[in-house]
């Protein structure tokens, strides 16, 4: 049986990072209760902030290197968030999801461990 544990998500079909997570996600068996599809939906500089407003914590991951924000502590200005969840093309990075108050931006397999499958 697949339990969602994932509020929302935003991927690009055919992207090879969006591929490795949905594999990770399926050997694990958790389920995304909301999926956007960034081809048919793109979500822009304004879209990530008004994501980051609702959450209590961002994790952005990009190759091994991971940036956490702790925003029950401290707001960072836009151009942090900004590197943290915007892409090259100016578009939120795929792939990003919500789960609960926490924002986990691109693939990281511990960071996905430690969010995706506490229990």
């Amino acid at each position: 049986m697949i339990v969602s544990k994932i509020d929302w998500s935003y991927h690009r079909p055919g992207c090879k990072t969006c591929q490795k997570t949905q594999d990770f996600l399926q050997s694990h068996d958790i389920a995304t209760a909301e999926q956007v599809d960034a081809k048919k939906q793109t979500l822009q500089l304004s879209d990530a902030l008004a994501l980051a407003e609702k959450a209590d914590q961002i994790i952005s991951a990009k190759g091994a290197k991971v940036v956490r924000f702790d925003l029950r502590k401290e707001k960072p200005g836009v151009d942090a968030l900004k590197a943290a969840m915007i892409g090259p093309t100016g578009n939120l990075r795929a792939p990003t999801f919500r789960v609960g108050r926490t924002v986990v931006v691109g693939f990281h397999e511990e960071v996905y461990r430690e969010v995706f499958l506490k229990s």
